[in-house]
């Protein structure tokens, strides 16, 4: 894509000057006329002004903005849609931060926040205000019966410079996801997190939440049925009190996370080949899997490594410093080439190293603690000896969610081995426990 750049950076170039060069000693010639404005952009766009909102949250004692989001009003009483990464730091630390719209037309307003589902990135607000238009949702995202290749239309404050509009393409569901997102073929920006994906006819199609930054027009958005829920949810309820929030996202937490694991034990697992060994892999389809070996390194390594590792693409914001609900599977099989064992031992010892968990964020995690032993996971000769490293630390805002990986190296052979790891963030102590050992059991030596 970087080659592809270029040429049609260099192509521009090259045609700029020979318009410039043809122009010398010769009449110049008019003005190609602007490309026309797309009639349905600029139709839904007339028609959303009015209901679009950037939302601000201020450091409260300096009145000056510490981050910025999109949102849009759902209703005629004041209620509005954003993300819950948007207006976190507020959610989170109340006592430092406030809230705060600017509609379209310039004016200005305070919020309170009604709902938020952090599972799915969605917050509802009420503004200090009524009566103004409002969005309604499209009947056929609802029900998830929009085609492939429909246009859409998405809208927010992108890097603070003023409401703009996109046009894009609704491409479904993102696959190989456990939580449930719309890939929407169309550039987002930061600043328009929270905004409207609408259809031509202006109804809510998606929350803009997310792009991949590795990728090219490649945005994600939050599906409307989930959203359309948590308003009507908010409409039951009053404000959410500041002194709650951490635990009804500590209840949100612990529940979606009960279910993924659910989900994983019930799809199961599936038997995969390392060297002479086998080992588990999830057979759930919402794994991703990737592979790598130094045995084409130079110059030549003294040990082979051949690993591949599985994770899920889901990953919950939950502050700025803190993402959870991520799993990842991994397997390592290494095998000497020209090592003793007793070499072979300290080379093992570097891809089996105790300091599992990366990522320290001291405000919202304690430090990891690690238990060492050598652990039989059954009997026979299909049952290798296992040196395991059970590490797990706490989440100091969200009481009973950890961080927790469990590692085992076999022990039955002096030079080759398979490492095995699985890493798992804000899960449940009982349900780390219980996937740990399933993961450790399931490695054998046929």
């Amino acid at each position: 894509m970087a080659r592809e750049r270029r040429m049609m950076v260099g192509g521009a170039w090259a045609a700029l000057w020979v318009i410039a060069a043809s122009g010398a000693g010769a009449e110049a010639a008019p003005p190609p006329p602007p490309p026309a404005v797309s009639s349905t952009a600029e139709a839904v766009y007339a028609g959303a002004r009015p209901r679009l909102l950037q939302i601000r949250t201020l450091v409260d004692t300096a009145g000056r903005q510490a981050s910025l989001g999109s949102g849009f009003v759902i209703s005629a009483d004041g209620f509005a849609l954003t993300n819950y990464h948007v207006v976190s730091q507020y959610v989170l630390e109340p006592q430092t931060y406030r809230l705060e719209y600017v509609a379209a037309d310039g004016a200005r307003g305070s919020l309170k926040v009604h709902a938020i589902d952090v599972p799915n990135d969605l917050a509802v607000l009420r503004l200090d205000r009524e009566g103004l238009p409002y969005f309604q949702f499209e009947p056929r995202a609802i029900d998830g019966a929009m085609p492939k290749g429909e246009r859409l239309f998405a809208m927010g404050n992108p890097l603070d410079i003023g409401f703009t509009i996109v046009e894009g393409t609704y491409n479904g569901l993102v696959e190989k996801s456990y939580s449930e997102r719309i890939h929407f073929t169309g550039a987002l920006n930061p600043g328009m997190s929270g905004g409207p994906t609408v259809t031509t006819a202006g109804r809510i199609a998606g929350v803009n939440v997310a792009k991949q930054v590795s990728g090219e027009l490649v945005s994600f958005l939050v599906a409307p049925h989930l959203a359309a829920a948590l308003v009507e949810r908010a409409r039951t309820q009053g404000p959410l009190a500041p002194e709650k929030a951490r635990a009804e996202i500590t209840r949100q937490l612990t529940t979606w996370q009960a279910a993924l694991y659910t989900a994983i034990t019930k799809e199961g697992f599936r038997p995969a080949s390392y060297g002479p060994y086998r080992a588990p892999e999830s057979a759930a389809s919402w794994f991703s899997c990737w592979s790598r070996t130094n045995a084409d390194a130079v110059p030549k390594p003294r040990a082979t490594v051949n690993a591949t590792s599985c994770r899920t693409k889901t990953w919950l914001f939950v502050a700025n410093d803190l993402s959870t609900g991520q799993i990842e599977f991994s397997h390592s099989y290494v095998r000497s080439l020209s090592l003793n064992a007793f070499q072979f031992s300290a080379f093992l010892s570097e891809q089996y190293r105790s300091s599992w968990i990366g990522g320290f964020a001291p405000k919202r995690l304690t430090r990891q603690k690690c238990h060492e032993d050598f652990v039989a996971t059954g009997t026979g000769p299909h049952r290798p000896l296992l040196r395991v490293v059970f590490c797990a630390r706490a989440y100091r805002e969200f009481e009973g969610l950890y961080d927790v990986t469990v590692a085992g190296v076999t022990e039955d052979r002096d030079r080759e081995a398979l490492v095995s790891r699985l890493e798992m963030h804000g899960v449940g102590y009982d349900n780390a426990v219980a996937l740990g050992k399933r993961f450790l059991a399931a490695v054998e030596r046929p």
